[in-house]
């Protein structure tokens, strides 16, 4: 009796073995596949309102938002756009004097060198900036895009590349930093950086957009480049500290890049 008990016994140990291990067998998860995504659209009409709940909620956020863009911080005197003339505008050489001026102070301090000229691009510019007062809001109108200031080290004979483009676009990219004067053919007279003639040997460095730097609006020439620093610094806050700073904004219209009659 005892042995038959003791038979059992095991076979109850056996059996609990075996039904654990089923268990934690079936309990294994099996990989899942996504096979098919729906969806479907959802008009926003007059049939949808607001939850007052959370719009009391997000109000005051909103409100401070709002009274941070919407607050002075320069003055125009006149009308500031990309179309005022047809090698440089006055937007283009604000644009470009701003990313020059307040990126330099980085770039300096990252690697001890300084910015030698800067190259944008006129379909970066969204809007004009109107006569009176100049906001962040302003900002985030000319640019609403993310992109941030890259300083690339080329070689002049790629600046050489760089002219072609700019005489071929036939469009007033923002330039600083250079003049380019083009003969009435369309040849080139003088092409300096910093009052010198370029040298095709030279390193020189170039501040730009992180979109240009990746082949953006064509421009191949960047792909020689033979450094790259990010510096971390939107354009548009660029604009932005660039405001804060000054009373009146006055870009002109100069010889920085034009034509020969």
């Amino acid at each position: 009796m005892a042995k038959l008990k003791h038979f059992d016994i095991l076979n109850i140990k056996h059996y609990v073995i075996f039904i654990t291990i089923l268990g934690l067998v079936s309990c294994k998860e099996t990989p899942k596949h996504l096979i098919e995504l729906t969806g479907k659209q959802i008009a926003i009409d007059t049939s949808y309102t607001s939850v007052d709940s959370i719009q009391e909620f997000i109000q005051p956020y909103h409100d401070r938002v709002e009274s941070i863009l919407d607050s002075t911080l320069a003055y125009a005197p006149f009308v500031i756009s990309k179309t005022d003339g047809k090698f440089n505008t006055t937007a283009g050489n604000l644009m470009a004097d701003i990313v020059w001026n307040m990126t330099n102070p980085i770039f300096e301090k990252r690697t001890g060198n300084n910015i030698d000229m800067v190259l944008l691009n006129h379909g970066g510019i969204r809007s004009i900036i109107s006569k009176g007062n100049v906001t962040s809001r302003t900002a985030y109108e000319v640019m609403p895009f993310e992109n941030s200031v890259v300083v690339v080290e080329l070689k002049g004979e790629a600046l050489l590349k760089m002219v072609d483009y700019l005489i071929k676009s036939k469009r007033a990219h923002p330039v600083a930093g250079i003049q380019l004067i083009l003969n009435k053919d369309n040849t080139v007279k003088t092409f300096t950086i910093n009052r010198k003639p370029v040298d095709k040997n030279k390193s020189y460095y170039v501040a730009t957009s992180d979109y240009l730097v990746t082949g953006g609006d064509n421009m191949e020439f960047f792909k020689d480049a033979l450094s790259k620093t990010e510096t971390d610094y939107k354009i548009r806050n660029a604009m932005i500290d660039f405001f804060s700073k000054v009373d009146t904004l006055a870009p002109k219209v100069d010889l920085r890049y034009y034509q020969l009659q």
